[in-house]
């Protein structure tokens, strides 16, 4: 078995350093003209973004961002006059008159915003506007063509990715409602749950928390000064809901199956809970059902062997496309925004380490040799979902329990996503330097809070950590657009966070067995 593991590390390690080299290869002789006229039209874009700027209203001005807080103003008091009316009818005629008025003051007030500094009928804006509109199209139509030129590469990678993703979805239910199952009462899995959230929401918080202490001490965006966009441009990321009703609504399933076909785990987590305490609570009735699900869980975790042979061609496949489009131009670009970002996932790695290793002691060292394997496909792929079928084959050959694994990995990938925690500090408020936008330590604490609660559930979805960072963005008045910043590097930045995503699940699942004795003994093994 050893044999066969250090096989496919080696396998994984020599398919990495071929796809980089092929992917320069390719970016030299095969897509340099794409990528040479891709850059070409996208400074384009931003060129006439910064000359029609010239004609629209200048919202660094003190008397725009003065009108701009009279209008929050307003609008506050609209709010409160509505409530108002709706808890108590007696006040409805003043309000109402009340309300007129704000809104007539508002449509003026919003008036002043919209006043241009120069004629923007003139033909020279519409000319401005045209030839940045046909920029945009022709960059669009490029990118397209330089992608079907790779697209066989990227099949390679897609292909593996969802035959993980097909497993995955099943194997959360089967083996969390297992897992639940056995651990027989309501009281064990409280317990056992008490414990893992506990540690959870403290590693969740500490990697927040540490991105928002290392972006401030480098201020890695003061060196962009970038002037604030343009309102009308456009990120190309949809805005994650931060409605308290909206996180709610996408927590809890209105349908098993959907949940299972669009592998939305934190759905599936919600559900296997219910029906693993359900199980559990029936008792001897249930034990068919919870032993039929248990040979699925092996079945599915048998298949995972099969397909972790494919994983090598995946890992060539993933890197010849990232090189091959990104080149060492972008590493150059924003290489201390990289090593910065880095060096931060080095320190998270050591914090999340010494904790683990204050229950687990010098076993610790053992549990990394055993996770390499997942680290290094959860690096090459940019996903911790790839690697989580052989994460947990490996949590159980290292000693823990089935149960604690079974029970807490799944959960670790809706609440436990360490390496995505510390981006979205670090991101958010980057961005926000780079407009020359000052966040009080008030308000970045008041941020922290929000993405700790929008990015729960987000493994899995494609680019989630900039969905969830965009609508974070929005709620504190930092331009969106943004997010445009961080696209070009966001593939070399979520190798490194989707490897400490695997690290910080793994120590969790160590240590949470641990703590209920029911990690194995060396000597045992």
């Amino acid at each position: 078995m050893e044999t066969k593991k250090s096989n496919l590390t080696r396998n994984i390690f020599i398919a990495l350093i071929i796809g980089i080299v092929l992917g320069f290869v390719l970016n030299k002789y095969y897509v340099n003209d794409e990528n040479t006229k891709i850059d070409f039209y996208s400074k384009n874009v931003s060129k006439y973004n910064n000359s029609i700027k010239l004609y629209l209203p200048d919202t660094t001005t003190s008397r725009y961002k003065a009108i701009a807080n009279s209008i929050s103003l307003f609008e506050n008091d609209k709010e409160a006059k509505l409530k108002s009316i709706n808890s108590n009818p007696a006040v409805y005629e003043s309000n109402y008159k009340t309300i007129i008025k704000i809104d007539d003051t508002l449509s003026k007030l919003q008036l002043l915003l919209k006043v241009p500094k120069k004629d923007t009928l003139s033909k020279t804006f519409s000319d401005l506007k045209s030839i940045k509109t046909f920029s945009e199209n022709k960059q669009a139509a490029i990118t397209s063509d330089r992608d079907k030129k790779l697209q066989w590469f990227a099949i390679i990678a897609d292909i593996f990715l969802r035959l993980i993703k097909m497993i995955v979805a099943p194997l959360v239910f089967t083996t969390l409602v297992v897992g639940i199952a056995k651990l027989g009462d309501i009281k064990t899995v409280g317990r056992i749950g008490g414990k893992t959230m506990l540690w959870f929401v403290s590693a969740s918080l500490m990697s927040l928390v540490l991105g928002m202490i290392l972006v401030n001490i480098f201020k890695p965006g003061e060196a962009m000064n970038l002037p604030l966009p343009l309102d009308s441009q456009s990120t190309g990321i949809d805005k994650a809901a931060l409605s308290v009703k909206d996180f709610v609504t996408h927590v809890f399933p209105k349908s098993f199956i959907e949940s299972m076909a669009n592998n939305e785990i934190l759905q599936i987590v919600i559900f296997s809970i219910f029906f693993g305490i359900s199980a559990a609570a029936i008792g001897e009735k249930s034990q068919k059902i919870i032993k039929a699900l248990d040979d699925i869980s092996h079945i599915i975790l048998k298949l995972t062997g099969f397909i972790m042979n494919f994983a090598p061609y995946a890992v060539f496949g993933a890197m010849v496309v990232v090189i091959a489009k990104q080149g060492i131009g972008i590493l150059t670009t924003y290489a201390i925004f990289i090593s910065e970002f880095y060096f931060g996932l080095l320190i998270l790695w050591l914090v999340l380490i010494l904790a683990g290793s204050l229950f687990i002691k010098k076993r610790i060292i053992t549990l990394l040799k055993r996770i390499k394997d997942p680290i290094l496909l959860a690096f090459s792929t940019s996903s911790s979902e790839a690697a989580f079928p052989k994460t947990m084959l490996e949590l159980e050959r290292f000693g823990c329990s089935n149960k604690i694994t079974s029970f807490v990995l799944p959960l670790g990938y809706s609440f436990n996503l360490d390496g995505s925690m510390m981006y979205m500090t670090f991101a958010s408020i980057f961005i926000a330097q780079s407009y020359g936008i000052h966040l009080p330590i008030e308000t970045q604490i008041s941020m922290l809070l929000v993405l700790m609660l929008t990015s729960k559930g987000i493994a899995g979805v494609p680019r989630a950590s900039l969905v969830v960072i965009a609508g974070t963005l929005a709620s504190f008045k930092i331009p969106e657009v943004g997010i445009a910043l961080l696209l070009g590097i966001d593939p070399i930045l979520d190798m490194g966070r989707s490897a400490t995503n695997v690290v910080g699940n793994s120590i969790a699942t160590a240590v949470v067995s641990k703590m209920e004795g029911e990690l194995a003994d060396e000597k045992e093994l």
